[in-house]
């Protein structure tokens, strides 16, 4: 060994996190190779910029690149660069510390972490770095000269708590990190790091986009009985098409990015090329798909879209950047400041990564809404495919719920083919009318059909038809609209009548109260278990009988999707109504006025509940005795 070799040791406590590191904290372990690709990308960017400042420093800077070298009979792999290099005091310094600060708390909350992906999320907020290669190797050789000075240094550790330092005179300018690998172990997560299609796979997924060229040289076959012969390629794309102006790029080039981050077939629906300056710099490149994936409503479907910090690939699905109501948006954000081992924890609580969220989201809601003006058709296609998702951010973002509800569209009784917005329907509100009307249910059919419908039909008031689950729960979290409110045709008191006609049909109803007082009140007995009261409808013009809801109840189906959730909620009794009218209410109340105590009265009262609750679409209580008194019924007619 060089007489001038000094041996030197890591700081305890840095000591203690490298022997955690190489027992296997990271469970990925190929996060490696992005480590000391990023550093010698950062060292050849260096060398870029301190030449430009210094016009005496005598360096070449046209063929700035990063070399992979892999000797498969020795079990090495070395990364070069012809970068920045390092002095003797920078090699102890940066190489010789892991960290400056901040060491003996991470220790502690090692310690107190009780599984190994809790470790891995705290391993992620320390800065690795180039002690990512004691993952997969037994020592570790660097080799590097500044540029500008004659003599190198040499560094060498196996991790186990030591160091050397050696001047070397014959090093080139630039960096060389040379790893010992360990053997291949499966169970351990350590691939064969000499193979060529190992290199390619970890390049293309974590440093494709570097700016400059990862060059390896890989073995070609002869052919016809010829020599093997031995090509220098470029594995990297280099094509990192965020950092291009947008007139620079062609649309056939942003379709195919958008397919190899998507894994879609098809062309996006619409592109957003953003840039962010200032205090936090940043590039994103968003696309919109011009169909829903089928994991779309899976909780263990795919969120968020790609980050990159300085074209490193850091993490997939990072929904940190876009909230869960977008998290069909696809791309990438690469930032220009954040550390490449963050975690999804600090991104989290990170105050610049809220600031980029809140710009991404209001793009991506002014493209559409852009969409909606200029594009009616292209908007029609994002709605009918996302529309559903888009709504859940009425319920979950405060902050953007005027925007949303300026892109909102849904199906009205308007028109049968057109979707309509909620200002295309205060424009149509007729003379008078105070509220939005809408109506909730699996489907159109089901809810046109709804004795609900009835009065709003014949009064030709347009109601909002509601189709979607999440549509139960934001119509309730929003309340109104332009000071309008929202109101559910299935609750409340109804009264569509003007004025005139108000005092035109007072006296009928005071007459049909006074008539049907003594039935309401027996049917109110009768149903105690199912309605918490029995009164008479002015929704009802053809259905004999409708359940509604109090103006604050919840509506069945979202008790039901509670109860879905886990969450304990109360039975929410609902109101029976009936149309005094309708010969089979005007029947029954002849018959209760002749024999109360008839008990075919009683099975004529849960009949008539029953038929209403289906008409709604809702569910019985108890459908084989539902279906006994109805056979017994027909039975008797024949």
């Amino acid at each position: 060994m060089n007489d001038r070799t000094e041996t030197l040791e890591f700081q305890a406590e840095a000591r203690q996190l490298l022997q955690l590191m190489v027992h296997s904290i990271y469970s990925n372990k190929d996060v490696f190779l992005r480590e000391l690709i990023s550093n010698a990308s950062d060292a050849l960017d260096k060398l870029r910029l301190t030449a430009m400042l210094d016009k005496e420093l005598a360096v070449d800077t046209d063929d700035l690149h990063i070399a992979i070298e892999v000797d498969r009979d020795a079990r090495t792999l070395t990364v070069r660069d012809n970068g920045i290099g390092m002095t003797r005091d920078e090699v102890v310094s940066v190489i010789g510390t892991i960290a400056k600060s901040g060491t003996a708390e991470l220790l502690r909350q090692l310690r107190e972490a009780k599984d190994a992906g809790t470790s891995q999320e705290l391993i992620g907020q320390f800065g690795v770095g180039f002690y990512a290669a004691f993952m997969v190797a037994d020592q570790v050789e660097l080799i590097t000269r500044r540029a500008g000075e004659d003599g190198g240094t040499r560094w060498e550790s196996d991790g186990a708590g030591t160091y050397t330092v050696t001047p070397i005179e014959d090093a080139p300018q630039g960096t060389a990190v040379t790893l010992h690998l360990k053997p291949a172990d499966a169970e351990d997560n350590l691939h064969d790091y000499t193979a060529e299609w190992t290199i390619r796979e970890i390049v293309k997924r974590y440093s494709d986009f570097i700016a400059h060229p990862i060059r390896m040289a890989v073995e070609r076959p002869g052919s016809d009985g010829a020599e093997a012969t031995t090509e220098t390629v470029t594995i990297n794309s280099m094509k990192a098409l965020w950092a291009r102006p947008r007139g620079e790029v062609e649309p056939a080039e942003y379709h195919e990015f958008y397919k190899h981050v998507s894994h879609d077939w098809s062309d996006p629906l619409e592109t957003i090329h953003m840039r962010g300056e200032g205090t936090f710099e940043y590039e994103a490149l968003l696309f919109i798909p011009s169909h829903a994936p089928l994991d779309l409503f899976s909780p263990q479907g795919r969120r968020g879209v790609q980050l990159y910090v300085k074209r490193v690939f850091i993490m997939d699905d990072c929904d940190a950047l876009m909230p869960n109501y977008l998290r069909f948006v696809k791309g990438v954000v690469d930032a220009h400041d954040l550390s490449l081992n963050i975690s999804r924890e600090i991104l989290q609580q990170d105050r610049q990564i809220r600031a980029v969220r809140r710009r991404l989201v209001k793009k991506v809601l002014a493209t559409v809404k852009e969409l909606k003006t200029a594009q009616p058709e292209r908007y029609r296609t994002f709605w009918t495919e996302f529309g559903a998702a888009v709504k859940e951010g009425l319920i979950d973002d405060s902050d953007n719920q005027d925007v949303l509800l300026e892109i909102l569209s849904v199906v009205s009784t308007h028109d049968e083919a057109e979707l309509t917005d909620l200002a295309g329907y205060v424009g149509r509100m007729k003379d008078g009318q105070s509220d939005i009307y809408y109506a909730t249910g699996e489907n159109r059919a089901t809810i046109e059909n709804s004795p609900h419908m009835e009065a709003f039909r014949a009064k030709g008031y347009e109601v909002l038809l509601l189709t979607d689950p999440v549509d139960e729960v934001w119509v309730e979290r929003v309340g109104s609209y332009d000071g309008r409110a929202l109101r559910s045709v299935a609750k409340g008191q109804v009264d569509l009548d003007t004025e005139e006609e108000r005092k035109e049909a007072e006296s009928e109803r005071e007459r049909q109260r006074a008539e049907y007082a003594d039935l309401l009140g027996w049917m109110g007995g009768v149903l105690a278990d199912s309605v918490k009261e029995v009164r008479l409808s002015s929704r009802l013009t053809t259905s004999p009988a409708c359940v509604v809801g109090d103006a604050q109840d919840i509506t069945p189906t979202l008790e039901k999707m509670y109860r879905a959730m886990g969450h304990e909620v109360p039975k929410v009794k609902r109101i029976l109504e009936l149309n005094p009218t309708h010969p089979l209410v005007t029947g029954l109340r002849k018959a209760h006025e002749q024999g109360a105590a008839d008990s075919s009265l009683a099975e004529t009262a849960e009949l008539l509940y029953g038929t209403a609750l289906l008409a709604e679409g809702g569910d019985l209580a108890d459908p084989s005795r539902f279906a006994r008194i109805l056979a017994d019924r027909l039975a008797r007619t024949l």
